[in-house]
C-alpha cells in the first residue's frame, strides 16, 4: 500500500522499548506517516536496549505481542521481531541495516523520542546511521528542542537535513506513568489501546 507521491518508497521504523506501548507512540507514528508520506511504519520493540542496562524491563515477547495488538487496526503499521530475536544488545544501526536489506531501494526514517535522540552521540556508529537514514525526533509539547540541536552540532559531519522533529501532544502519556498506575491499582483506561490493557491485566504485568 503506498501513499507517497515520491517514486522512492519511504519506510518508517518506530523504535522503542514499548513497555507498554500507548497512544503517544501510535499518534506519533501516524503523524509522521502522514507528514512525511511514509508507505508503511514498522514498529520494532527493542530486545536488550544497551542504554538501559540493569533496569527491570518486561519480557521482550510480551512487549512484542502488546505492540502487535496495539497496531493491528492500522493497515500502514507492521511489527517486526528482529530485535527481540537478535542475541545481545539491540543497536539502531543494525536494525536499520537489516530493514534496508529487506526493503532495498527504500528511503528509511527512524522514528523515536527526542529524549532518545539527545543521547545520539553515544549510539553505535552514529555517523553511519545518519548516512543511511533520516531520524525523526517526536517530542511532547513544550519540549526544549534547542537542547537537541545544540547537542547535535557536536556530531562530526552531521548533515542537518537528516534529523527532523515533530511535536506530538499525546506524548504527554508515558510508559513509566502507566507502569506506576498499574502497580498502584489505578486506571489506565484511554491511555493505551483496550487490547493492550486487557493483555496487561491477563498476564499481571507491572504488578510487582
Amino acid at each position: 500500500m503506498s501513499n507517497s507521491t515520491n517514486l522512492t518508497p519511504k519506510i518508517g521504523i518506530m523504535g522503542g522499548t514499548f513497555d507498554p506501548i500507548h497512544y503517544g507512540h501510535l499518534v506519533g507514528a501516524e503523524g509522521v506517516r502522514d507528514e512525511v508520506g511514509l508507505d508503511q511504519v514498522i514498529f520494532v520493540p527493542t530486545g536488550r536496549p544497551p542504554h538501559k542496562p540493569g533496569l527491570n524491563i518486561t519480557n521482550p515477547w510480551d512487549r512484542y505481542l502488546m505492540t502487535v495488538l496495539a497496531t493491528a487496526s492500522n493497515d500502514y503499521f507492521q511489527v517486526s521481531s528482529i530485535e527481540v530475536e537478535r542475541p545481545g544488545y539491540s543497536y539502531t544501526v543494525d536494525t536499520v541495516q537489516s530493514v534496508i536489506k529487506m526493503y532495498p531501494g527504500t528511503e528509511i526514517y527512524f522514528i523515536t523520542g527526542a529524549d532518545a535522540v539527545l543521547d545520539i552521540l553515544t549510539w553505535k556508529n552514529v555517523e553511519l546511521l545518519l548516512s543511511i537514514c533520516h531520524i525523526v525526533a517526536v517530542t511532547r509539547p513544550n519540549y526544549e528542542l534547542d537542547k537537541l540541536w545544540e547537542k547535535l552540532k557536536n556530531v562530526l559531519s552531521f548533515p542537518q537535513d537528516r534529523i527532523l522533529s515533530m511535536e506530538v501532544p499525546a506524548l504527554a502519556i508515558s510508559s513509566t506513568d502507566i507502569r506506576k498506575r498499574v502497580h498502584e491499582g489505578r486506571t489506565i483506561k484511554y491511555l493505551l489501546p483496550e487490547p493492550v490493557e486487557h493483555y496487561i491485566a491477563k498476564h499481571k504485568l507491572y504488578k510487582n
